[in-house]
């Protein structure tokens, strides 16, 4: 109870963020499928060693930030072997002279989410959201599930038909080659 008022405790409601996410998916109308996840193997290498997902058909959410006054914020979806071009392509969508991936304490404040279990369902309104137009390629894609407790297996033609999603060509750069 603070000042009169009762004061709930999500967490303590919802401690894997299963009801969070479902809430976050429903509306969207989309198909998809839920997958529990032991949260030590979340990172997606782990994950995707685990549970015998290919890392091409894994896409994971990152919020980068563009350094200006005040910070600016997207979250940019690329698959797993992909590296995100914050230094040119994020830099300049953000309109900004340098660009990073946000810091976790960051990403926590803006997303309400862990590192490791960022999902692009139920971002706040105003932040955009960039998918790297080769994740459209997949026949299908895990991602995130906004915990480190899930991961939602869904077509990606769902993320692209997403209020607020843009696709963007290039977003992400092929890995670097294997020595």
């Amino acid at each position: 109870m603070t000042n009169g008022t009762d004061v709930i405790d999500l967490a303590s409601h919802d401690p894997d963020g299963r009801d969070r996410l479902i809430e976050a998916l429903e509306p969207l109308g989309i198909d998809y499928e839920l997958f529990a996840c032991d949260p030590a193997l979340a990172d997606t290498a782990a994950f995707c060693a685990a549970y015998g997902f290919a890392p091409e058909d894994s896409a994971n959410t990152i919020l980068v930030v563009g350094k200006s006054d005040p910070p600016r914020y997207a979250a940019c979806v690329v698959l797993a072997p992909n590296r995100l071009d914050v230094n040119r392509a994020v830099r300049e969508r953000l309109g900004t002279r340098k660009a990073s991936f946000a810091p976790a304490d960051a990403t926590r404040a803006i997303t309400g989410m862990e590192i490791g279990g960022v999902t692009v369902f139920g971002l706040p309104r105003d932040l955009p959201i960039w998918v790297d137009a080769r994740v459209l390629t997949r026949k299908r894609v895990v991602v995130g599930g906004g915990s480190r407790s899930w991961k939602v297996l869904l077509d990606p033609d769902a993320l692209a038909s997403m209020p607020g999603v843009e696709v963007v060509e290039g977003l992400a750069l092929d890995p670097p080659p294997a020595t």
